[in-house]
């Protein structure tokens, strides 16, 4: 998508010879901060080509499995008309089994994934994430008493290792000890947080060992890293995008689609934007808060925006919502009703 002041430039996407793959699942990935409910419904209501939408992390404790923000995020009532599964991030089996059941038993929910993925610091340093797969015994014990006491589906989200690829032959075999729904894979280790490139060597082992379905997850922004990865491994049928449907909302539906694809969807990003902020503003108090969530969305779709550089930055440095919003209909050459 380009942009323009006041017009609207057709993206016209060249198809390939095979065209692409209308068959394959697409996820939405848990973004914690900001694919909320809110996010969510906006991001529905408005494009289409994802199959399941996966919660920013749950986070039990032994004071409350849910806290009050987490049951807003996954109230039914909050979900409608979209496949969603709720991803929880611990290292202490009990909370696990008990969030677990309060999301089946309370909110009936049939799947819930555990989040073996999280690079964060601040999670890592508590054994959690990404920093559980540093303890393969734990993490095996972990997952022997959660599958045992747990009926409901569970999938789980990883990296491959902490700080050496050679972890991940060791983590597949704990994995492939189990009765997984389906392991999504982020095929980098903790330390690389999002640098360097997935190592398709290890998701590949996978591929070969796995008893279970499989997702792929990482770096997918375009339709050329799509069908790079289907040639690599055509057998995949699942995958998971987060930072490239952030960038650019239509990529689901345009990897859906077969044949050629001509997008008019600067109106459509306005009226995602449009959306996002009105519900933002229902549910938030305080300019600050409001225009705290937005920027985390203009961190993203500005890149929608090439060589608008010195707009963005307005959007940026805005501390009232007025400002902002004229920032934005400038951005968009478009008036606000």
């Amino acid at each position: 998508m380009e942009s323009g002041k006041g017009h609207t430039k057709r993206v016209r996407l060249k198809r390939s010879k095979k065209g692409l793959d209308i068959k394959m699942e697409i996820y939405f990935a848990p973004m914690e901060g900001i694919t909320g409910y809110v996010y969510r419904n906006a991001f529905h209501s408005l494009y289409s080509g994802v199959d399941k939408y996966f919660t920013p992390f749950l986070s039990p404790n032994q004071n409350r499995v849910i806290n009050p923000k987490e049951k807003r995020d996954i109230q039914p009532e909050h979900n409608k008309g979209m496949d969603v599964v709720p991803q929880i991030l611990t290292n202490n089996s009990e909370l696990f089994i008990r969030a677990a059941k309060e999301l089946e038993e309370i909110y009936g929910y049939k799947e819930v994934n555990l989040n073996l993925g999280c690079p964060s610091r601040t999670v890592t340093a508590k054994g959690k994430g990404a920093g559980f797969l540093g303890k393969r015994e734990e993490l095996d014990a972990f997952l022997d008493k959660i599958f045992e006491k747990v009926n409901i589906n569970i999938s789980i989200k990883t990296r491959i290792g902490v700080e050496s690829q050679e972890e991940f032959p060791y983590l597949l075999e704990i994995y492939n000890k189990y009765p997984l729904k389906e392991l999504i894979i982020h095929p980098r280790l903790q330390r690389d947080f999002y640098k360097g490139k997935p190592n398709w060597k290890e998701f590949a082992r996978a591929v070969k060992e796995s008893p279970f379905p499989l997702c792929y997850n990482g770096d997918i922004f375009t339709v050329g890293d799509y069908e790079h990865l289907k040639r690599e491994f055509p057998r995949i049928e699942r995958i998971m995008l987060g930072r490239g449907l952030l960038r650019n909302p239509m990529l689901s539906e345009i990897l859906k689609k077969s044949g050629e694809i001509c997008e008019s969807d600067k109106k459509r990003l306005w009226n995602f934007h449009n959306r996002l902020y009105g519900a933002y503003r229902e549910v938030m108090s305080g300019d600050r808060n409001v225009l705290f969530k937005m920027k985390e969305f203009w961190a993203y779709s500005g890149y929608s925006f090439p060589g608008e550089e010195k707009m963005l930055k307005k959007i940026k440095k805005a501390s009232k919502l007025k400002d902002y919003e004229q920032a934005v209909d400038n951005l968009f050459g478009m008036e606000r009703e």
